[in-house]
């Protein structure tokens, strides 16, 4: 069972901080105290003391990768118990931004519940991670209640009918050639690749490309499949009414083509795994506005881009996500923004051609850099390199980034090669190495440290 964290939280009185006139507030000097690390840092207990300090602090975060391990299999997925009670010391300044899903089967939800004795004591201590899943589209609270701004009750028909045409596509193209798979095969994997999401459906490919490790050729063969089946989902929506309400995500990616389309990356044992039905809007960097909303909200009564704003309503140029903001939230209320990521591409495509850049976190990661720059603020970007977990992933060379940090005429590049380049707009502040258990420890300490510094009031 859960001991007090949760449950004091869940009792906790709201403290309406918008409340307070602004010349209480803390001096702008004082906010601005936070002083950024060397790009590339390691020395995480240098960011967990600056962060423990910050008066206004938002942590905007995946979660695949970086809190839990990359799995084959999301049904084999663990959420720490002590990581899931630092998420609620951290009310109010920390919320989740994923492709996955809160609830359903594959969802988060089950992954915070199985920590219990009684799952519903999940929702009745407020225990749930609250944030954007499904790219930006499905809202949760800590106690569970769960939304979908501006999705439509024909959006989410259609989206159902998802599971049941890939598995049908997938029971028969892997019965026939090249695959020829028998009956007895084919059923448990596409068991295990159809993701039955409510607001973002998947096909995740992880399974199939472990089973034919030896015969890599076949699995690149179902990726090219797998696309033209997405392709066709597209044009089912169409017919059906629903003309540009969807968008194909791939994870990884190796950017966009000149028409804004994500390219998958194919071939490549680090190649696109998850392939997933998304509705139009549903990109993370919108998100990031759609947080950012709900923040000013609670702490001053008023949401800036309005109550009803969501993900979808967004622009979809990033340029235009930051004029926006500029436009709206005002500079003396904007927080320290973290944004935690696992998943960035950097591809080099042939000599002399600028790399293609890619990863479902990088358009949100970039956002938060550039609001630091434009608000004058000490936002950080954080990486979690979750090269250790079953899917394949680009691996972070931290011994080289040691050297780099001691040395600087080390190149720092070799080191993050796949993931990011020397003329990468993105750069990456602090670096977690040890992937998503280093990440954990550095979490629940720096929710320790916080509660050290501000004791939650007797009630």
């Amino acid at each position: 069972m859960f001991a007090a964290p949760c449950l004091a939280l869940a009792i906790r009185p709201r403290i309406d901080l918008g409340a307070h006139p602004r010349h209480d507030r803390p001096a702008d000097s004082q906010r601005r105290a936070v002083s950024h690390p060397r790009p590339l840092a390691l020395d995480h207990a240098e960011l967990g003391r600056a962060l423990a300090g910050s008066a206004d602090l938002l942590i905007i975060q995946d979660l695949d990768g970086v809190c839990m391990g990359l799995v084959d299999d999301p049904l084999t997925r663990h959420l720490p118990r002590r990581y899931v009670e630092a998420a609620g010391e951290l009310a109010g300044h920390f919320f989740v931004l994923t492709n996955g899903e809160h609830v359903g089967t594959r969802g988060v939800n089950a992954l915070v519940e199985a920590n219990f004795d009684d799952p519903a004591e999940a929702r009745h201590r407020g225990c749930y991670l609250p944030g954007l899943a499904a790219g930006g589209v499905q809202w949760q609270d800590r106690f569970g209640r769960v939304s979908h701004p501006g999705v439509s009750a024909a959006e989410l028909d259609f989206l159902a009918s998802f599971a049941a045409a890939a598995e049908t596509f997938l029971d028969h193209c892997l019965a026939g050639p090249p695959f020829a798979l028998d009956a007895a095969t084919r059923a448990p994997l596409i068991a295990a690749a159809v993701l039955d999401n409510l607001a973002s459906p998947t096909l995740n490919l992880n399974v199939f490309r472990r089973h034919w490790q030896a015969t890599p050729e076949r699995y690149w063969q179902l990726q090219e499949a797998v696309v033209d089946f997405m392709q066709a989902r597209l044009a089912a929506a169409a017919a059906a009414g629903l003309e540009d309400a969807f968008f194909i995500h791939y994870a990884p990616n190796a950017g966009r083509d000149d028409s804004g389309q994500e390219r998958p990356r194919l071939g490549t044992a680090e190649g696109t795994t998850d392939f997933q039905l998304m509705l139009r809007g549903a990109v993370k960097e919108s998100g990031v506005l759609a947080i950012l909303n709900r923040y000013y909200q609670a702490r001053t009564g008023v949401a800036p881009l309005g109550e009803t704003f969501d993900a979808r309503q967004a622009p979809r140029e990033p340029q235009a996500l930051l004029t926006l903001a500029r436009g709206h939230f005002d500079p003396a209320l904007m927080p320290t923004i973290v944004g935690v990521g696992d998943t960035l591409t950097s591809v080099s495509t042939g000599e002399g051609d600028p790399p293609q850049r890619g990863g479902s976190d990088r358009g949100f990661l970039t956002l938060v850099q550039q609001l630091g720059r434009a608000f004058t603020r000490p936002n950080r970007v954080l990486f979690v390199d979750s090269s250790g977990g079953e899917v394949a992933r680009a691996r972070v060379d931290a011994e080289r980034l040691a050297r780099h940090a001691s040395d600087p005429s080390v190149s720092p590049w070799p080191a993050l090669a796949g993931i990011s380049d020397p003329d990468d707009p993105l750069r990456l502040d602090v670096i977690f190495s040890g992937g998503h258990t280093e990440y954990v420890d550095f979490f629940c300490e720096l929710a320790r440290q916080r509660r050290a510094s501000n004791p939650a009031p007797q009630v």
